[in-house]
């Protein structure tokens, strides 16, 4: 029985292979029975040439922003560097003449545009977008859901001093178009009428001639080949440079961040059971100490970094330290750690 529903669900076409169900006009998709989600673009600000009280700001700013999202919505942030038709896009930032004085000038922006298109990106174009979803039982249900979260997260880039806008059908069948069809030239034509006139689905409009999964470090689209690295960084510092980096590299380039907000109660749960690790580990290590010869005074002094972190040991203490802001809990740290700094410099 279960061979059979595996055999039912594996794709045969590469239109089966597009994970989702429909894509509405308004740009709901929905991905599964009771899943459903919608896509923001957004577009740069001005960060890296900031004062630092400035970049101070527009941090702070953005950590209130990803506060909004609570446990019941997962949300996905993209990164898109994608080579595209020069010829399509130069249409896109022409400037029509209007028969009046200031033509010249139209012509001369325009020209001028068309080159650094030319010279200067090595035809990629960058976007950024936000996608979020939600469970709901249906779509009447997941709409008014996501059209509330919507407002807000358009809320929350108006103080970040970002321009956003929602997504419509099109507009998100369009990226999927251009995602996997890097191969060919040709542009996307669609509009919901031709679901009627034509009998076909969303997905003909957007698939590939067809997909290759059967290399284990590869993968091809038609004629395009790619590779998806999954990364977990561990570091206990990182440059606010590291996405920038990554999206400096002119190759076509997708970089997606998943996030998945955490209930308190759930956070209060992991947070003792880390505790205890955290214990048990600093236990074991003095034990191996002692085994060695060490003096305990100086594997304590080595402990003390990494205990000070996690010096919550009562679940008032743990429920206190999540409701204070993130500038407080910020100074809190660093005040924490220059103490303990300076009592470990004192031990050693």
């Amino acid at each position: 029985m279960k061979a059979q529903e595996q055999k039912k669900k594996k794709p045969y076409t590469a239109q089966d292979t597009i994970p989702y169900k429909e894509i509405y006009r308004d740009g709901i998709c929905q991905t599964a029975d009771n899943y459903f989600s919608k896509t923001i673009q957004f577009f740069d600000i001005n960060y890296q040439l900031a004062q630092n009280d400035d970049k101070t700001t527009i941090f702070e700013n953005y950590c209130e922003f990803l506060n909004y999202f609570d446990s019941s919505i997962h949300f996905q942030i993209s990164f898109l560097n994608q080579q595209v038709n020069f010829e399509e896009y130069v249409k896109t930032i022409d400037i029509p003449l209007k028969g009046d004085n200031f033509d010249d000038i139209r012509i001369f922006f325009a020209d001028m545009l068309k080159m650094q298109l030319a010279k200067g990106n090595n035809g990629l174009v960058k976007t950024k977008y936000i996608t979020f979803g939600i469970k709901a039982e249906n779509l009447k249900m997941a709409k008014a859901r996501l059209e509330k979260v919507e407002a807000g997260i358009l809320s929350n880039f108006k103080v970040l001093g970002a321009a956003a806008k929602s997504l419509n059908g099109v507009e998100r069948l369009k990226i999927l178009h251009d995602v996997m069809n890097m191969d060919t030239k040709e542009p996307f034509r669609f509009h919901y009428g031709m679901v009627a006139e034509t009998g076909l689905g969303t997905k003909d409009f957007i698939a590939p001639t067809g997909f290759d999964f059967r290399n284990d470090s590869m993968f091809r689209m038609g004629q395009t080949f790619g590779c998806v690295s999954y990364l977990q960084i561990t570091s206990p510092e990182l440059t606010d440079r590291m996405l920038a980096d990554f999206l400096d590299m002119e190759e076509n380039l997708i970089v997606n961040i998943h996030v998945q907000p955490i209930d308190p109660k759930e956070a209060i749960k992991s947070l003792k059971n880390l505790l205890s690790n955290i214990q048990k580990m600093k236990i074991e290590e003095q034990k191996k100490a002692v085994r060695s010869g060490y003096d305990m005074d100086y594997q304590k002094s080595k402990m003390t970094r990494v205990t000070v972190w996690f010096n919550l040991d009562k679940d008032k203490d743990i429920v206190s330290w999540l409701d204070k802001s993130e500038t407080s809990k910020s100074e809190m740290i660093k005040k924490a750690l220059r103490n303990e700094m300076k009592r470990s410099e004192g031990n050693l």
